[in-house]
C-alpha cells in the first residue's frame, strides 16, 4: 500500500498520507500558486514541480526531501524561431503556432537517474539528463511534416499530455497528443512515427475519421507487465491495443459512459483498467449526476460501474486526464475533481472514501 499522496491544483500542492486512522493531509506547498503537473520519481526520491505564477509564467522546482524544501530549476523553453523556419497554423484558429511555452503538461521519468521527459503546449517535447537542470527541445518531432496537423482539443493549442517509457526498452517513447494522435519513437527520440490504426474520430469527416494524426487520444495507459496492452480514453470512446500501439479495437460495452479523460490500468493486470466515465462534449458532468468509477477486469469484455462511497445525487464533478492514480500494489487509487473532492480506495475500486471537499480544484494526482 502507498502511504503518500501527492495532489497538484489550482492552488498549490498538497500532500496526504496513510496513517494509522487513515488518510490526511498535512502539508502544502507554493500555497495559492496552481501546480498542473508533478511527478513523485522513485529512483531517487526527488520530488519535481511545475508552478505556474500567471503573468511571471511557468516554473519548475525539485525537492529532495519529499516537499519540506524546495529549489528552483531550469524551465523547458523553446529556442528562438529561426527565420526560414516554416510556419505551422493551428487549423482550427488559424493562428500560427507559437514558439514559446503555455504548460507544462506532462513529466515522466527517462531511462537513466535525473533523466527526465517532458511534454508541453503548444506541442513540443523536452529532454533533460540532469535532473531539470538544463532542457533541450526534440527537434525532430517539433520538425517533423505531421505536426502541421495537430490542433487543440479543449486547449487553444495542441500538446502533449502523455509520455510512456517502455520499461523493457527505454529507447521507446509513445506520446499522446490532444489532438494529433499517438506517437512512437523506437530510437530514444531521434525519430518518430504517427501510429494507430482504428482509432476513429467522430467529430471529424467520415472521410477523415480514422487519420490517426488528428486523434483525440485525452489519456494513454499501460501496465508494466505488458506495454503491448495499452488503454485509451479518447474524446469519443475507449480503445484498446493489443500490440503496442499498432493497432486498436474500439470498446462497443462500456457502462454507463464511454466519455471521460482519465485511465488507469492495473500495474500486475494489463486486464483491469479503471476510468471515469461522463456525459459529453460540452457538458462534461457525470452521467445522470451521479459520480461513478467504471472498471474492466476482463480486458474490455464487460464494464462495472461501481458507485459505493461516491455521491449519487446532484453530483457534476470532472476528472482530468491526470487526476486518477493507482498505486504500485494495484489495490489503492485517488482521482480529484475540478470542484475540489478526492476519494481514495483501498479495495482495487469496491469502495471509496472521500479525503476533502474542500480543495481548490485537483489538476494532478499521483501516488509516492
Amino acid at each position: 500500500m502507498s502511504a503518500k499522496l501527492y495532489l497538484g491544483t489550482r492552488k498549490g500542492l498538497l500532500e496526504a498520507r496513510r496513517g494509522r486512522t487513515g488518510w490526511e493531509i498535512d502539508r502544502m506547498s507554493f500555497l495559492g500558486v496552481s501546480v498542473p503537473m508533478l511527478l513523485p520519481d522513485a529512483r531517487d526520491g526527488t520530488l519535481y514541480a511545475a508552478v505556474e505564477h500567471g503573468h511571471f509564467g511557468t516554473k519548475f522546482h525539485a525537492s529532495p526531501d519529499g516537499g519540506a524544501s524546495w529549489e528552483e530549476r531550469a524551465c523547458p523553453a523553446y529556442p528562438p524561431k529561426p527565420a526560414d523556419a516554416p510556419e505551422v497554423v493551428n487549423p482550427v484558429n488559424q493562428q500560427p503556432i507559437p514558439w514559446d511555452l503555455k504548460k507544462i503538461w506532462a513529466l515522466e521519468p527517462g531511462a537513466s537517474e535525473g533523466e527526465l521527459w517532458c511534454g508541453t503546449l503548444p506541442g513540443g517535447l523536452f529532454h533533460s539528463t540532469d535532473h531539470g537542470a538544463s532542457w533541450q527541445l526534440n527537434e525532430s518531432l517539433w520538425r517533423h511534416p505531421g505536426r502541421a496537423s495537430w490542433f487543440g482539443g479543449g486547449a487553444d493549442w495542441p500538446g502533449i499530455h502523455t509520455i510512456l517509457v517502455d520499461p523493457r526498452d527505454k529507447r521507446r517513447l509513445l506520446l499522446a497528443v490532444s489532438c494529433g494522435g499517438i506517437w512512437e519513437s523506437r530510437d530514444n527520440g531521434a525519430s518518430w512515427e504517427n501510429i494507430g490504426e482504428g482509432i476513429r474520430a467522430e467529430f471529424m469527416p467520415p472521410d477523415q475519421a480514422y487519420d490517426p494524426g488528428i486523434q483525440d487520444a485525452h489519456r494513454i495507459a499501460w501496465s508494466p507487465a505488458n506495454p503491448e496492452s495499452i488503454w485509451m480514453q479518447h474524446h469519443n470512446g475507449i480503445f484498446h491495443s493489443a500490440n503496442g500501439g499498432k493497432n486498436w479495437r474500439e470498446i462497443e460495452n462500456a457502462v454507463p459512459s464511454a466519455f471521460g479523460f482519465a485511465v488507469a490500468v492495473h500495474p500486475q493486470d494489463p486486464q483491469t483498467a479503471w476510468f471515469v466515465p461522463g456525459i459529453k462534449d460540452e457538458l462534461r458532468v457525470p452521467c445522470d449526476a451521479a459520480l461513478s468509477v467504471m472498471r474492466t477486469r476482463d480486458g474490455g469484455a464487460t464494464f462495472e460501474a461501481v458507485r459505493a462511497g461516491l455521491p449519487q445525487q446532484h453530483a457534476y464533478h470532472l476528472v482530468y486526464r491526470h487526476s486518477l492514480d493507482v498505486s504500485s500494489d494495484g489495490q489503492t487509487l485517488a482521482f480529484g475533481s475540478t470542484t475540489g473532492s478526492v476519494w481514495i480506495s483501498e479495495d482495487s475500486g469496491d469502495s471509496w472514501q472521500r479525503l476533502s471537499a474542500e480543495l481548490p480544484p485537483v489538476y494532478c494526482v499521483r501516488f509516492g
